[in-house]
This record gives structure tokens, C-alpha cells and sequence, in this order.
């Protein structure tokens, strides 16, 4: 390892470890027994900002009273320590990363009319490294839907969306009974919605999702179209998407800005079209969170198929089973405090001795929880037509770390049958067959702005191949919340 290497892993090193102590001292973290004394919280302009929501603070009042008036801002950074401990080009410290910051508008907050909290104005801006040595996956050469950073396309500045978005919000029976959205959208954030799964850093996990190795499915991906959701009661939904397709979605050098398409020739521009419904039940007393999906796409445009031909469009479905399996019990109310010698109490002079509702205890937030996804698609000409990923994500295994995350994903894809006989027919050998990704981690909530997540990953043939060796990755992620 050269020297620029040494000096990129010590600087990345010292960070860790600064991140690190920030989060041991921020909660008593480890403790052997909690306190049972009352904190008394602070009032010092740092412990305010230390214990908020954002890094920036709340910018002397300002940002509150924005938000009383519908404006809102939202912005983060993030970036993360890959340290390739051995690959098929051997071993390499690697730092990506990127910003995004957005605003979002309400404009019933803004008028003053109830009606029109469902109608919001939205945009979202975005700058990632554009250094090619920020690319994890360049280096281990693995195939771009199993890169190990989902950082690695649409870098520079790009636009990402802006739009608007008319929802029924409480005017209907049911919440947000009726959502429409449109503008410059992005189709990987409105369809096959796993969070948990962007706690991972691997782009097969995070963003591409299989669909991603056959169309452009990013997060760079941005494009006209529009959405309507449906949801007629509680725990069902049914949602429709209309996109323009078009070559080239996710270069870089069209910084977001390719409003007409396919600038060169935009008579290649094409249409996209998803779908899914699905059910979101609360199961059992603790109402333990699920959501099951169904969902396909069609993506517009001419495609070269393994089979010599020319084909138009491609399309595929997918299935996502969601559940939270075991939620940690919640905690009991404080009892009620005792009243003076006359059994009344002080404040409201109410008999002690009259009876009171019992207080409803809050639903831990704690526990195991697990997602799994498959997608499926012809072989024809889909790169991967069978791609499936699972994920377990346990929030407060460590006691005392209530907001802390251990985790654990695999990724598998396995690639047409068509494109192996095709590379057969063409001389070339070591034809790819499947790849396998695994990643592991345990996030640290430093506080409700900034965590630190050490990582490891492994990835089984990164180019599909025998002629590519794994690769093992050990690293930290990190990220702060503006």
C-alpha cells in the first residue's frame, strides 16, 4: 500500500475515532445500571444544539418560524471509509461521498387554510465525488448493480426533483386517501419503498434492487412523469406511475438536467410506466409493522436481446415481504406521584381517590425487524432476470443504546442464460453466472443529527465470474443531518 493510501486510512482512522467518542459520551452508553434519578435537561445553548434536531441548529429561531409557515429544509452529509483488504487488484483505502440538501412547502401552512395541507411544493439538489477513485467498485471490479457504494452514479451536481404534490390529507376518512404527485421525479424513490434497506451502503441493497441491472433504476435517475396513490382504507394502497424513458438517464454529464430527454436524438425517448399494491397490516398485540408488495415495470425503448434481435421494451416484476418480527416491551407509565396529606392534589384539587384512566403505554420502538424482496424478469434481454435480497435489522440490541442498529444483508443475482450462450457463441469464456453480496454493520447513534457505522463486506464473484476474486471490504460510514 503506497503511501497516499497510508495517509488516506489514518486520516479516515482519526475521524472514526472522533465520531466514536462523541457517541460514547453523548448517552451513557454501556452503562451497568440506568440512573433512576430524574436528569434535569439543560438549557445551555450548546446542550440545545448538541441535543437537536440538526447540525445547523435551529438558526436563532428562524427555522421554526418557517415551518410554521409550511417551509421546510432538509440536508444531509454522508460519507464512507472503504478499506479493500483484498480484492483481485489487492488491497486500497477508498473515501466516498456526497451532499444533498432540499426544501418542501406547504401550502395550507402557508395560507392559512386547513383544506391545503395536502398540497406541498418540493426540490432536492445533490453533489457527490465525481473522482474516479472514489469508486469502490472500479477497484474490485465488480459489476455496477453489485458496485459496494450506491454512490457511484449521477455524480457532480445534479437536480434530482422538484415538483407537487395535491394529497386529500384529513379531509377524507382515511389519511392521505388520495396522493398525486408530479413533476421531475424520481421512479426509485416512489415505488418498491424498503427503508430499512438504505441503512446498507452496497448499491445491489441500497438502490438498484435488481430492477436496477436491467433499466435505469437510481437514484440518479430523474425524469418528467407523475403518480397517483389510492388508499381506501388504513392498511391497503394501490399506486400508479407515468415516466419518460430515455438513453443515457443516470450519465453524469447531464447533471439532472435532461428535461428534453435524450438530447442527441430525443425521438429515442420512450415511456416507463410501474405499478404495485400492496397491504400494511399491524399483527398481534404489539401491532407489529408489515408490508407486503406486489409490483412490475415496463420501461420504454428499443433493446438490444441476447438472442440477435432487437426488441421493444423491457419490463419484469417484483414481490416485497416486510415485517417487524419481535418489538421489545414498551415501557410502563410513570406512576401517578402521591397528593398531599388531603388526597387532593395540589394543582387541581381533584380527589386522588376518583378513578383515572390508565395512560397507554408507547409502542417501543425496539426490536428485530426483516425485509426481503424478489424481482423477476425475461432473459431475453434483462441482464438479471432472477435478483432477490433479505435483511435483518435489529434497533436496540445493545442495552442502554435504544437507537442504535445491528444489521445484516444479502444480496444475490443471477444472470441470463441467453447472455452466457451469447458469450459463448462470441469465443469468450469465464461467462458470468451469478454474484452474491454480503454486508454486515452496527450503526451508532450519536445523536439525532450525526452516527457512525463501522461495516464489513463480502462479495462472491464482484464481476459474476471465476476470473474476478472476492472481495472484502472493512470500513465506516458516516453521516450528519443539516
Amino acid at each position: 500500500m503506497n503511501t497516499k493510501n497510508n495517509t488516506l486510512i489514518g486520516r479516515a482512522a482519526g475521524l472514526a475515532k472522533v465520531l466514536l467518542a462523541a457517541s460514547l459520551l453523548s448517552v451513557p452508553a454501556f452503562a451497568g445500571t440506568a440512573s433512576t434519578e430524574p436528569v434535569q435537561p439543560s438549557s445551555t445553548p450548546l446542550a440545545d444544539w448538541w441535543n437537536g434536531k440538526y447540525m445547523t441548529g435551529n438558526w436563532f429561531g428562524v427555522r421554526d418560524s418557517l415551518a410554521d409557515r409550511g417551509l421546510t429544509f432538509n440536508g444531509k452529509y454522508y460519507g464512507a471509509f472503504f478499506g479493500v483488504v483484498d480484492s483481485q487488484n489487492g488491497a486500497r483505502g477508498i473515501w466516498d461521498q456526497g451532499i444533498e440538501f432540499g426544501a418542501e412547502q406547504n401550502f395550507g401552512k402557508l395560507l392559512g387554510v386547513d383544506a391545503l395541507n395536502g398540497v406541498k411544493g418540493f426540490g432536492l439538489f445533490r453533489y457527490r465525488d465525481s473522482q474516479i477513485a472514489a469508486d469502490a467498485g472500479t477497484f474490485v471490479q465488480s459489476n455496477s448493480m453489485f458496485n459496494p457504494t450506491n454512490w457511484y452514479s449521477g455524480t457532480q451536481f445534479r437536480v434530482l426533483q422538484f415538483g407537487m404534490e395535491i394529497g386529500t390529507g384529513d379531509l377524507l376518512p382515511v389519511k392521505d386517501m388520495v396522493v398525486l404527485r408530479g413533476g421531475w421525479l424520481r421512479p426509485q424513490t416512489e415505488f418498491i419503498d424498503q427503508p430499512l434497506s438504505k441503512l446498507f451502503l452496497n448499491n445491489a441493497v441500497n438502490s438498484a434492487k435488481g430492477v436496477g441491472g436491467n433499466i435505469p433504476f437510481s437514484s440518479s435517475f430523474s425524469t418528467w412523469g407523475g403518480t397517483l396513490k389510492v388508499k381506501p382504507v388504513e392498511w391497503y394502497y394501490l399506486k400508479g406511475g407515468l415516466f419518460m424513458a430515455y438513453p443515457q438517464a443516470t450519465a453524469s454529464g447531464n447533471h439532472g438536467l435532461a428535461y428534453q430527454g435524450y438530447g442527441p436524438d430525443p425521438s429515442q425517448n420512450g415511456l416507463m410506466a410501474m405499478a404495485e399494491t400492496g397491504v400494511t397490516p399491524k399483527i398481534g398485540a404489539s401491532k407489529l409493522p408489515g408490508k407486503y408488495v406486489v409490483g412490475g415495470y415496463y420501461y420504454g425503448g428499443w433493446k438490444n436481446s441476447f438472442l440477435g434481435t432487437r426488441s421493444l421494451g423491457q419490463y419484469g416484476m417484483y414481490l416485497q415481504a416486510d415485517q417487524m418480527l419481535f418489538r421489545e416491551p414498551s415501557e410502563e407509565p410513570a406512576p401517578l406521584a402521591k397528593g398531599p396529606s388531603d388526597g387532593k392534589s395540589v394543582a387541581t384539587g381533584k380527589d386522588f381517590k376518583s378513578p383515572v384512566a390508565p395512560e397507554k403505554p408507547k409502542l417501543s420502538e425496539q426490536g428485530l425487524s426483516m425485509f426481503n424482496l424478489v424481482t423477476l424478469a425475461p432473459k431475453y434481454n434483462n441482464l438479471f432476470p432472477f435478483y432477490f435480497q433479505t435483511g435483518l435489522v435489529y434497533t436496540g440490541l445493545i442495552p442502554h443504546r435504544d437507537q442504535d442498529q445491528t444489521m445484516f444483508s444479502v444480496a444475490y443475482g443471477s444472470y441470463s442464460y441467453y447472455n452466457i450462450e451469447n458469450l459463448q457463441n462470441t469465443g469468450k469464456v469465464n461467462q458470468p453466472n451469478y454474484t452474491i453480496f454480503l454486508e454486515g454493520g452496527y450503526r451508532i447513534q450519536i445523536n439525532q443529527w450525526a452516527f457512525l457505522q463501522p461495516f464489513i463486506q463480502y462479495e462472491i464473484k464482484p464481476a459474476g465470474t471465476g476470473a474476478v476474486k472476492n472481495a472484502t471490504i472493512l470500513g465506516f460510514y458516516t453521516g450528519l443531518t443539516f
